[in-house]
């Protein structure tokens, strides 16, 4: 097992040096479709979650639930469900996504959207009643005081932020399902590094996983670096 970890190590370094032309498009359709997926769950999961904590409706508490829910859907329920709708014979199969990028990038929006509403959910709850009532003694429009809310319900906006994009980059069975791990369309780390696996190329498989690692690493803590920029701030 240390060999083959020492030798992944080894050839990931060579991949990255050599600029492998495969390894780097792969890379680059990570970055693309979860990149993609995280923003369009940010458009939708943060809107939906500051509406949530700041409005009372009938039902509210089983849409919150609804919310608490949709952060732990299995992946390979969601890819099933994406599949059936965009099939063929699916409601949207006439658009002929399936084994697309846009397939993997609506497919995992729907597994971050919820992280992220649920978490800035959290965050906007969070800030104090009293807080708000000094916001809006200061003569603020509806809008000015949403933004001045979101400022102070920052850093459990940025952990939305992040929480989304780990639970998309590290994603494989509903890529593998709607993209179909397509070599030079649709394959990404993930899908990439199981079926190395199952071929039985463990040296490149944990190659392909160590630079996955790698790669969220480093955009994690730059968001984690903003994050504690604005704490401080």
């Amino acid at each position: 097992m240390d060999n083959v970890i020492v030798e992944g190590l080894l050839e990931a370094v060579r991949l990255l040096v050599t600029l492998d032309s495969e390894v780097l498009n792969i890379t680059w359709r990570t970055l693309q479709v979860s990149g993609t997926a995280t923003l369009i769950s940010v458009l939708i999961g943060i809107p939906a979650g500051t509406a949530l904590a700041l409005t009372r409706f009938f039902g509210r508490g089983f849409v919150v639930s609804v919310v608490n829910f949709g952060m732990g859907l299995p992946p390979v329920v969601v890819g099933l469900v994406t599949w059936l709708l965009l099939s063929r014979y699916g409601l949207l199969g006439v658009l002929g996504l399936l084994y697309t990028p846009t397939a993997m990038v609506i497919a995992q929006a729907v597994i971050a959207v919820p992280i992220v509403a649920g978490f800035s959910l959290a965050a906007v709850q969070s800030v104090s009643p009293k807080l708000r009532l000094q916001i809006l003694s200061l003569g603020v429009t509806r809008f000015q005081y949403l933004l001045l809310l979101l400022w102070e319900a920052r850093l459990g906006i940025l952990a939305s932020v992040i929480a989304g994009f780990g639970g998309v980059i590290s994603e494989v069975g509903a890529s593998m399902m709607v993209g179909g791990n397509v070599r030079g369309y649709t394959r990404v780390l993930t899908t990439a590094t199981a079926l190395e696996v199952s071929k039985g190329k463990f040296e490149l498989a944990t190659a392909l996983s160590i630079i996955l690692l790698g790669l969220t690493f480093v955009i994690t803590a730059v968001l984690s670096s903003l994050q504690q920029r604005r704490r401080s701030s």
